[in-house]
């Protein structure tokens, strides 16, 4: 008779043998089915962008939008402070150096200049009068200076006279001095007459060389006055369209303040924005592309502005040779500003999947198009359509340009049709 073995319950010690071991086994599956994947994944083709490798020219450039302004562009702005009485013209009229534009009134401005007109007018009215005077001061000295002269040529022929008659003993030593004192005494009022006459006419020439600098500047006064209510008419600086004129009647405009602009029609200029990371590279001089209807355009940078504002500066750019048909104030065109000369270069276009390998490595496609494995590549400058090859790239060559994202580093990428 057989005898029937109990089988014995396993042990603690037993239950995690066992245990581990599984958890081993799960880690090891587990391992190998990543590696599987990471090493290999499918893609289907619809759901990546494929690009070939070309030998070409390579330009660095950038691209820029700018904006169509006047070359000259002379602003305008209340040179006297008023109210708005009348417009000649209307915005986007074409007008002529020094037309009339508009009028403003200053009833302040008015009652200076005839206050400046009554002062010129009194001072030149005193400046007549005291003229007068000095004339016939002077017209009273030389009659008196006539008189002195007659009254001396006689008393020196009565001088000589007596004084023949006395040396021939024909009259007394008592007549004869008092000939001689009165002759003395008309030279002396002579003498005296003319130092009066001369001091007299120096202080008149002084006195109206005062009065007619007075009057001068009284005049000068005048003129800036009437300059300043000349000023109220705005006139057209140069020839040109008139744009952005900002003024209704009755509006009162303070001094200096904005009414419009005059934009030169002689030429066009081309305004844009530049990513300060490329100040150092851009000068005047430098060159630039656009395209306008169909036809390419050059320009070059005339003006370079050093200020930097939300990571931007500016520059302003003339075309060289020809200006495009029809391009209006205002208009935005699409520019390649070249930062480079073009050289010989292996180009890969530009994608999105330089944003997972930094440029380090691609995926490249085997010549049945069906597989993609990774390579390294070395990529130097790069504009917005290509970058150029240094190494790891040959012209034909296919790579995924497009993002790499999904493919989770994999070392090979089945391409699925």
């Amino acid at each position: 008779m057989d005898t029937i073995i109990e089988k014995k319950p396993l042990g603690r010690r037993a239950i995690q043998r066992i245990v581990i071991a599984l958890i081993i086994i799960i880690a090891i599956v587990s391992a190998s089915l990543y590696a599987m994947h990471s090493a290999q994944t499918k893609v289907s083709a619809d759901r990546v962008t494929v690009s070939e490798v070309v030998q070409g020219t390579f330009q660095e450039y950038i691209p820029l939008t700018g904006v169509v302004m006047p070359v000259t562009t002379i602003y305008l702005d209340a040179l006297e402070g008023g109210r708005v009485e009348q417009k000649f013209v209307e915005d986007g009229a074409m007008v002529k150096k020094g037309q009339p534009l508009l009028r403003l009134s200053n009833t302040d401005l008015a009652l200076s200049l005839v206050n400046q007109e009554t002062s010129v007018y009194n001072l030149l009215t005193q400046m007549q009068i005291s003229r007068n005077a000095a004339l016939q001061n002077t017209v009273n000295k030389l009659n008196q200076l006539a008189d002195v002269e007659s009254q001396l040529k006689e008393a020196k022929r009565i001088y000589d006279l007596d004084k023949h008659l006395y040396q021939e003993k024909a009259i007394g030593l008592q007549e004869f001095k008092q000939a001689e004192n009165n002759y003395l005494y008309y030279n002396e009022k002579m003498k005296l007459s003319k130092q009066i006459l001369e001091q007299d006419s120096v202080f008149n020439q002084q006195q109206l060389q005062q009065s007619r600098q007075s009057y001068e500047g009284s005049q000068n006064a005048l003129n800036v006055m009437r300059k300043k209510v000349g000023d109220l008419i705005v006139r057209a600086p140069i020839d040109g369209q008139l744009t952005a004129l900002d003024v209704e009647i009755g509006q009162n405009k303070r001094q200096g303040e904005r009414l419009g602009q005059v934009d030169a029609v002689n030429g066009f200029k081309v305004r844009a924005d530049v990513d300060e990371h490329y100040i150092s590279r851009v000068y005047n001089g430098l060159k630039a592309i656009c395209t306008v209807a169909g036809k390419n355009y050059t320009l070059n940078i005339t003006k370079v502005f050093a200020q930097v504002v939300s990571g931007k500066f500016q520059v302003d750019m003339q075309f060289k040779d020809s200006i495009p048909d029809g391009i209006k104030r205002g208009q935005t065109l699409q520019i390649q500003l070249i930062l480079g000369d073009a050289i010989p270069s292996v180009l890969l276009p530009k994608g999105s999947f330089s944003q997972q390998t930094g440029g380090n490595w691609v995926y490249v496609l085997n010549k049945n198009g069906n597989q993609a494995y990774k390579k390294e590549v070395q990529l130097g400058m790069q504009n917005p359509d290509y970058y150029q090859v240094i190494k790891g790239l040959q012209p034909g060559e296919k790579v995924i340009t497009s993002s790499y994202e999904s493919f989770n580093n994999a070392s090979t990428i089945d391409i699925i049709n």
